[in-house]
This record gives structure tokens, C-alpha cells and sequence, in this order.
């Protein structure tokens, strides 16, 4: 699936820092609702090694387990029991403007989420990530709801790691459980 017509220019702007550039190649994927689970999701959980650590099911949040196999297959550390989202918060190196590539842990209701920033608006952070509506999508989440920024250990990052001022398209995402 191909990223929405707001968010190609992500296709256009040189070398993408190789978390960006592993989730996009994800983009689309969607958990199946229902008693069914997702080929694809519990491929990633196999993969990763998180299968033995019980994720048998994408009715289970699964943004961790989507950043886990994000940075696995760009080379990156994952962090201790990565399903955890706020367990984000200790990857790579603590950042306070964030930059295309980082990696953003939210506080939700119940819990944490995390993310790959992609660009931000007034009010929101464009966020690439894993179960966000139940699939690999893009959306915005109210700056207030931030809880740490990171970037990936990176040898030199590439020119396109640096923050995106971006137009506020659609509604602010409330829980992305």
C-alpha cells in the first residue's frame, strides 16, 4: 500500500533514516478483526522472538512489537521486553526537538504507545506507527500526550533527519489501542 497523498514527499527528500525507510515497507499492514489474526503480525512476533514471550495474538497491542521489528530489520538495538511502549522511552539517545526518524513514546490511557515521527503541526506530531486504528498507518497525537523522545544510534545521520512542519490534516488520534 502506498503512503497517503500528504505524506509522499516522505518518497522525495533523499536518504530516509532506515527506521522511516523499514516502516514504510509496512505501511498498510492491518490486524484482523474478529477471532482471526493477522499472517503478517504474528510473522513479525516470530521474528523478533516475541512469539516466546507471549504475543500469540493481534488482538494483543502490538505498536512495540511493530517498532521492534522496525528496528531489528534496520539494524538498531530493541529494547527490554519491547511489547511495553513506555519501554521506548530508553531507546537510543534522548532527544528534545524530535526529527524525522525518532522514535516517540506517548502516555494513553491505560498505558503507552510509541512511534516513528514523521513531521508535526501546531497541535500534533505526524506519527508512523503500529497499531494505530488497528493497522500501519500514519496519524497525528496531541503534543501534550508526549512523553520522551529518542534517536536511533545512527553512524551519520542522513540530511533528512531534522524536524517537518506539516499542514493538520484529519482528526487527532485519542487511543490508539
Amino acid at each position: 500500500m502506498s503512503l497517503p497523498a500528504q505524506y509522499r514527499w516522505l518518497s522525495s527528500i533523499g536518504v530516509l533514516p532506515r527506521m522511516v525507510q523499514e516502516a514504510i515497507k509496512l505501511f498498510g499492514t492491518v490486524e484482523v478483526q474478529g477471532r482471526g489474526n493477522s499472517a503478517t503480525i504474528l510473522a513479525w512476533a516470530k521474528e523478533t522472538g516475541l512469539d516466546r514471550q507471549g504475543y500469540t495474538a493481534d488482538a494483543i497491542p502490538w505498536c512495540g512489537l511493530f517498532m521492534a521489528v522496525v528496528a531489528s530489520r534496520a539494524g538498531k538495538p530493541v529494547p527490554k521486553h519491547p511489547l511495553w511502549a513506555l519501554n521506548w522511552a530508553g531507546f537510543g539517545t534522548p532527544e528534545h526537538q524530535p526529527c524525522l526518524g525518532d522514535v516517540l513514546t506517548f502516555i494513553r490511557s491505560g498505558g503507552g504507545h510509541v512511534g516513528i515521527y514523521v513531521g508535526e503541526d501546531q497541535t500534533a506530531y505526524h506519527v508512523l506507527g503500529g497499531n494505530q486504528s488497528d493497522k500501519v498507518c500514519i496519524t497525528r497525537i496531541d503534543k501534550k500526550r508526549l512523553y520522551r523522545v529518542t534517536r536511533a544510534p545512527m553512524q551519520t545521520p542522513p540530511k533528512s533527519v531534522k524536524p517537518f512542519v506539516l499542514t493538520a490534516t484529519g482528526p487527532l488520534s485519542k487511543n490508539e489501542a
